[in-house]
């Protein structure tokens, strides 16, 4: 849920300050890409070399480093995030927001940012309880603001009450469920497949081909990442989905896929159709092994229904379909033959003739085309990694 996002914490002035290393290790465990600014009187409670070591960033304070002139870019900062989360917040802190204050980084990169902002408050009861905290906490949220309320405990002060900032487990929960919610594909029905298919010839003998069925089964973890509800048709495949949410249906011949696929469609938002599946199946399947002797024997072959061609003409003017080319010549006109007329939305073109893509592959170079025969071409990359680019591209869509 949290791969390549991009999270910006900010850390002012209070004791709490020492629960956040904690928190940027559960982010960067999940996939987060985690930038921290700091203010200068901040580093008193957490040190910066901590941080850092943590995030895999430079820790930012200032506008610009006194040495060398660079200029910290707020508003480079501020396009950036996808989200910006100020933990602790003091007081101080939260009065300067509420009133446009920017007299540091952290505070000119709130002003920029487009992202949406969480604040997770800390101080002391009384502090907290002070009607000038509470207006500029009512002001802050009237701005869209997500306040994440501190906890009644022990404080540092040796009061007891409202105050502690919420504990990092339960901050790295309340960004998974915003992520969650913020998918544009959350909630959506989607139908993948993956993987071969084989074509019996006897009991023992089949015509296959040699997809692994990673491709599919990234994707299909990736939508699961961003909240979707999953129904993943694969061929027979030595593999296992990382989401237990994601409903598998198995199969094994071309027929059994046209039939799961087709009538699963109907109920989907979306269908990505990975699946290396047979054009051509044994006319006729012998009941009992074939056995070697002296004349070799035919095999003649029939072609297998159409299971793109056959969603696409059942296709809503609400759903969205997907399909895949792997190609050996004239990729381009071969993937834009194939896009309109099996009616596609876009279609994930891959060629033989491109090194390290293709079956087998933990790798894959894909270029993304669609209705408008726009392309949009894909260095070599893991599988999973092309299954965000994919991904990515059918929230574009769905906009």
């Amino acid at each position: 849920m949290l791969k390549g996002k991009k999270i910006i914490i900010g850390i002012t002035a209070s004791i709490a300050a020492y629960k956040i290393p904690l928190l940027v290790r559960l982010l960067k465990k999940a996939g987060a890409e985690v930038q921290i600014i700091i203010t200068s009187t901040a580093k008193d409670f957490v040190t910066p070399l901590t941080l850092s070591t943590l995030s895999g960033n430079p820790v930012l304070s200032e506008m610009y480093d006194k040495q060398d002139g660079t200029w910290n870019s707020h508003v480079d900062l501020g396009l950036w995030a996808d989200l910006l989360l100020i933990a602790p917040a003091s007081a101080n802190t939260m009065g300067k927001m509420a009133h446009g204050i920017a007299d540091n980084l952290l505070l000119t990169t709130y002003l920029s940012a487009r992202s949406h902002v969480m604040i997770a408050p800390a101080m002391d009861l009384d502090m907290y309880k002070h009607p000038t905290t509470k207006q500029n906490m009512d002001l802050l949220r009237s701005f869209g603001h997500q306040i994440i309320e501190p906890t009644e405990g022990e404080l540092a002060s040796g009061l007891c009450g409202a105050g502690r900032m919420e504990e990092p487990e339960e901050l790295f929960n309340i960004i998974q469920e915003f992520f969650k919610k913020k998918t544009k594909l959350s909630g959506k029905k989607v139908l993948v497949s993956a993987g071969p298919t084989y074509e019996a010839i006897d009991p023992v003998r089949f015509i296959g081909n040699h997809s692994s069925g990673k491709m599919g089964f990234a994707i299909a973890d990736e939508l699961a990442d961003r909240g979707a509800e999953v129904t993943l048709v694969c061929g027979p495949v030595n593999m296992q989905c990382k989401h237990e949410s994601i409903e598998r249906i198995d199969v094994v011949s071309a027929h059994e896929m046209f039939e799961r696929c087709t009538t699963a469609y109907q109920k989907m938002d979306i269908g990505i159709m990975a699946a290396a599946i047979a054009d051509f199946t044994p006319a006729n399947v012998a009941d009992q092994k074939i056995k070697k002797g002296d004349t070799t024997p035919e095999i003649s072959l029939k072609p297998t229904k159409d299971v793109l061609k056959e969603m696409g003409a059942q296709k809503k003017e609400n759903q969205l379909l997907i399909g895949f080319a792997l190609e050996t010549n004239d990729e381009v006109a071969n993937a834009l033959k194939k896009l309109h007329k099996k009616n596609l939305d876009l279609i994930v073109l891959n060629s033989l003739q491109d090194a390290g893509a293709g079956f087998q592959h933990a790798t894959n170079q894909v270029s993304l085309i669609d209705r408008d025969e726009h392309i949009q071409a894909f260095e070599l990359k893991d599988k999973s990694e092309v299954a965000k680019d994919i991904v990515n591209r059918i929230e574009q869509l769905l906009s």
